[in-house]
C-alpha cells in the first residue's frame, strides 16, 4: 500500500473512530501510531521510534516526549500526542520545553486529526511558535499527502525540508491572511481600495462604507475566475471530444501514463445512477470519465458533473455539487457509502446533482 492509500486509510479510521476513543492512550494507538507506521518508521523498533524518551534540562527526568523518531542515534522528530478531542492552541508551550532539551530539529503537536509542523527557522534551537505547516487527515488534499512524504523515513532530507519550511510558513501565513480578510475585511484591508478609488484620500465613514462592498467584490471576483477556467476548459474538452463518440464506451490504453484502470465497482455505481435518473433524462446524455483521484459521472460534458465517486477496498464516497453551482468548492457535499448499493437511498440528492450540472450546461451553451 503506498503513503496516499495508507493516509487516506488513517482519515477513513479516524471519522469512523474518533467519537468512540477515551483516552489519549487510545488515540495513540488508532491514529499516531498507524500514522509512524505510514511514514515508513518501526514503531517497536527503539532505534528508529522512542516512546516517552526523557526530554528535561535538569536532567531529572521527569518531563518526557511521547514518540522521539531517531536517526544515527539522535532524535530528529519530536511526536508530542494529545487525546483527539483536545485543542492543540493549548499545548504548544510544553513542546517548546522537550525541543529545546533534545536538539532536535523538527516537532510534531498532534492530536491525532490534526498535525503541526514546527522548527527553529527564527532562533537556533529555539521552537517557533507558530508551525511551518498544519495538516488536517480529515481535509487531506494531494498537496498535502506530498508535504507529508517528506517526512517518510526514505525520503527524509533535513536539508531540503528546511530550505522550503520558510516558504510553506510564509505562504500559509499569507493565505490565512487573504482567506481571513475575504470573510471579514479589516479596516487596513479596506483602506487601500478606499485610498486607491479615491486619489489616496480616506476617512473613516468611506472605510465603513466600501467594507461590504469590498467583501461583495472579492467574492464576485473568485466566482468569475473560477467561472471563466471552468468556460474554458469545457470549451477545450469539448473541441477534443470526437462527435460520434460513444459516452458508455471507455477503452483503456495501457500505454499510457496514467494508466487508470476503471473497476467493475465504478460501472456498476455508474449504471446505478443511471437507473435512478432515467425517470427525467435521456440516459444517453449521462457519461463518464475515470480520473486519478475520482471517478466523474457527468451530464454531457466532464466538467457539468453530477456526482464524483472515490471508491477504494476500505472507503466509499460519493461527492456532489453545491446547489448554487460549482463556484465554492467548500460546499461541496459528501456522502459516505457503506456499498454502491446506498445510491439506491440517494435518489434526491442525485436528480439534484443532475439539475446543477444541467444549468452550468445550459448556461455555457447559451454563452457560446
Amino acid at each position: 500500500m503506498d503513503l496516499k492509500d495508507s493516509l487516506l486509510r488513517i482519515s477513513e479510521n479516524i471519522s469512523r473512530m474518533r467519537d468512540s476513543l477515551q483516552t489519549e492512550e487510545a488515540t495513540k494507538n488508532a491514529f499516531i501510531m498507524p500514522m509512524l507506521t505510514a511514514l515508513g518508521y518501526d514503531v517497536f523498533n527503539p532505534f528508529e521510534v522512542v516512546p516517552e524518551m526523557d526530554c528535561d534540562l535538569t536532567q531529572k527526568k521527569g518531563d518526557k516526549i511521547d514518540y522521539a523518531i531517531m536517526k544515527d542515534g539522535k532524535p530528529i522528530i519530536l511526536v508530542e500526542c494529545k487525546h483527539c478531542n483536545q485543542n492543540l492552541d493549548l499545548h504548544s508551550t510544553q513542546l517548546q520545553k522537550y525541543f529545546v532539551a533534545s536538539n532536535a530539529r523538527f516537532a510534531i503537536l498532534t492530536n491525532g486529526i490534526e498535525y503541526r509542523f514546527y522548527t527553529d527557522l527564527e532562533k537556533p534551537n529555539i521552537m517557533d511558535e507558530k508551525p511551518f505547516l498544519i495538516i488536517n487527515m480529515l481535509e487531506l488534499s494531494d498537496t498535502d499527502i506530498e508535504q507529508i512524504k517528506k517526512f517518510h523515513k526514505s525520503y527524509y532530507n533535513e536539508t531540503s525540508i528546511l530550505s522550503t519550511a520558510q516558504e510553506f510558513k510564509i505562504t500559509f501565513q499569507l493565505k490565512e491572511l487573504i482567506k481571513s480578510n475575504i470573510n471579514s475585511p479589516s479596516s487596513e484591508f479596506v483602506r487601500y481600495f478606499v485610498k486607491a478609488c479615491n486619489d489616496g484620500y480616506y476617512s473613516q465613514k468611506q472605510v465603513e462604507l466600501y467594507t461590504p462592498m469590498v467583501k461583495k467584490s472579492l467574492a464576485s471576483v473568485i466566482n468569475d475566475i473560477l467561472s471563466e477556467r471552468l468556460n474554458i476548459a469545457m470549451k477545450n474538452e469539448e473541441q477534443q471530444q470526437p462527435q460520434n463518440s460513444k459516452i458508455n464506451e471507455q477503452k483503456i490504453d495501457p500505454d499510457s501514463k496514467n494508466n487508470i484502470i476503471t473497476t467493475q465497482e465504478e460501472i456498476d455505481a455508474y449504471n446505478i445512477i443511471r437507473s435512478i435518473l432515467r425517470d427525467t433524462i435521456d440516459v444517453k446524455l449521462i457519461g463518464y470519465k475515470d480520473l486519478k483521484s475520482y471517478f466523474v459521472v457527468y451530464y454531457k460534458s466532464q466538467w457539468s458533473w453530477i456526482c464524483r465517486l472515490r471508491l477504494t477496498p476500505y472507503s466509499k464516497k460519493l461527492y456532489l455539487p453545491s446547489e448554487s453551482g460549482y463556484g465554492d468548492a467548500s460546499k461541496i457535499q459528501e456522502v459516505k457509502l457503506s456499498s454502491i448499493d446506498d445510491l439506491f437511498n440517494l435518489s434526491e440528492a442525485l436528480h439534484n446533482g443532475l439539475l446543477t450540472a444541467k444549468t452550468s450546461k445550459d448556461n455555457y451553451d447559451s454563452k457560446h
